[in-house]
């Protein structure tokens, strides 16, 4: 069984596209994506449109539950864009997705942790463009009562895949459609395959027109978003 593992595309069309190219090429069983669909300043229309249409579970991150729900938060400008360019069926597809799911009875999907969609998982939140990995006790705690031997999340747009001790593996595709301190503006997604029992992790890297993209948001009136976009190297803060 082979699967594509995607999260975070905020709405990047051009992104998304280059990656669900790379899955065709490649092949798989079937494409799971880990929410954090549109909220962002390209195209989250298009990004709803071609996510509507894939073969696999499709489950909520946070901005997705603030659209639906704007009383938990409030809409951000970008989830505020995001909002006005969607149709009627984006929203209702938006609030029928659930927290989390199980594909196949072996794969586990969230978006940040298995309780939390705002609480980060394998990785530190951002401080001074750093990310840290968290130590061994915090990872295994948050994935208590998770029997599953594969345990996806996205939401820190980090790419990374650990092991737990008792073999489970908790994997973080990294983000399709924005990319914070990596130092590349490559779009990022998993594929990962059970072949012989054993289950085996690629984390891609997709070129795309990046760009564009920069632009794109630029002419939509964010322009912090462009260098972001653009470059990879810039962290989260002023683009939400």
């Amino acid at each position: 069984m082979r699967l594509a593992i995607i999260s975070d595309v905020h709405g990047n069309v051009l992104a998304l596209d280059a990656v669900l190219a790379d899955i065709a090429h490649m092949g798989v069983d079937a494409t799971l994506c880990l929410g954090d669909h549109v909220s962002g300043p390209l195209d989250p229309a298009g990004a709803a449109d071609r996510l509507m249409a894939l073969d696999g579970p499709v489950i909520r991150g946070n901005h997705d539950r603030w659209l639906i729900d704007p009383q938990d938060k409030g809409l951000d400008p970008v989830d505020r864009f995001a909002l006005m360019r969607m149709k009627q069926a984006h929203r209702a597809w938006l609030a029928a997705l659930p927290a989390t799911a199980v594909f196949n009875g072996e794969v586990f999907l969230c978006h940040g942790t298995p309780k939390s969609d705002v609480m980060a998982w394998v990785d530190g939140w951002f401080e001074d463009r750093q990310t840290i990995l968290p130590a061994l006790e915090t990872v295994t705690r948050l994935a208590e009562g998770v029997d599953y031997p594969i345990l996806l999340c996205g939401h820190t747009h980090v790419a990374r895949s650990v092991r737990l001790l008792d073999g489970r593996r908790i994997i973080n595709p990294g983000a399709v459609g924005l990319q914070l301190v990596h130092g590349s503006p490559d779009a990022r997604y998993a594929i990962i395959e059970r072949r012989n029992g054993a289950w085996f992790t690629d984390l891609r890297v997709v070129p795309y027109d990046h760009m564009a993209a920069g632009e794109q948001a630029l002419a939509n009136g964010f322009a912090p978003w462009k260098a972001a976009l653009q470059t990879g190297w810039v962290d989260a803060t002023g683009l939400f």
